[in-house]
Formats: C-alpha cells, sequence, structure tokens
C-alpha cells in the first residue's frame, strides 16, 4: 500500500482504507520480475512498479502508452480493444490501479496466444 507490503496473517482480516487514491497491490496479484516475460506481463509489471512507488509515474506514461499502442496491434477484438482503450485512458488520468487492472484482463487472451502459436 503506497510502497508498503501488506500481507495477512493467519486470520484474514477486513481493512478499512480512508486515504483517497490510496495505490494497493495484493501480493497475491503481483508480477514478479522474472515473470514479466511477455508483452502484457511486462506492461503490467511497469504498472504495478508506478503502484508500489517504484517508478515514476511522468517517466512512464509515454513508454506504457507506446507498449499499449503495440498491444493493440494484436488484440483486435472488441473485448480486448475496450480493456486497451481503458488501460489508456486511466494511465492519462493518472489511475494507474484501474490500468493495471484493465491491462490484467488481457493476460488469459494472451496466454491462449502463446499456447497455440507454432513451434
Amino acid at each position: 500500500m503506497n510502497g508498503a507490503v501488506i500481507e495477512n496473517g493467519d486470520r484474514r482480516s477486513r481493512l478499512s482504507i480512508v486515504t483517497p487514491d490510496a495505490n494497493i497491490l495484493r501480493l497475491r496479484d503481483a508480477i514478479h520480475p522474472e515473470e514479466a516475460n511477455t508483452p502484457v506481463r511486462r506492461v503490467c509489471y511497469a504498472a504495478q512498479l508506478i503502484l508500489s512507488g517504484d517508478a515514476d509515474p511522468e517517466e512512464e506514461r509515454l513508454p506504457m502508452l507506446r507498449r499499449i499502442e503495440e498491444l493493440s496491434q494484436v488484440f483486435t477484438d472488441p473485448d480486448s480493444r475496450a480493456s486497451l482503450a481503458e488501460a489508456t485512458d486511466a494511465l492519462i488520468g493518472n489511475n494507474h490501479y484501474r490500468c493495471l487492472k484493465a491491462l490484467r484482463t488481457l493476460l488469459a487472451r494472451e496466454d491462449r496466444l502463446f499456447a497455440v502459436r507454432p513451434s
């Protein structure tokens, strides 16, 4: 949360965040650096670094917009296009959590594409 790692203990509990615009990334949703090995995973990882405070949003905006544009050349179906448009709008609006959330919807599609590629 805002750069700090929070993990549940033995018993789950409810946590209320009252700070507006707090950046939250659950550990179970995090992409580890060695897992950022595909185009979608790399752009998700970049968004995640912004959320965790490990990357500057201003410096990452243009490279991420370029990566999202590159993804739009591959993901041409209406659902994927909608996710990419949402990610772009969120990134431009500095809503990095929403950007990451929209991009993560493409992970399963990307996995399927890599599963059927010719060897």
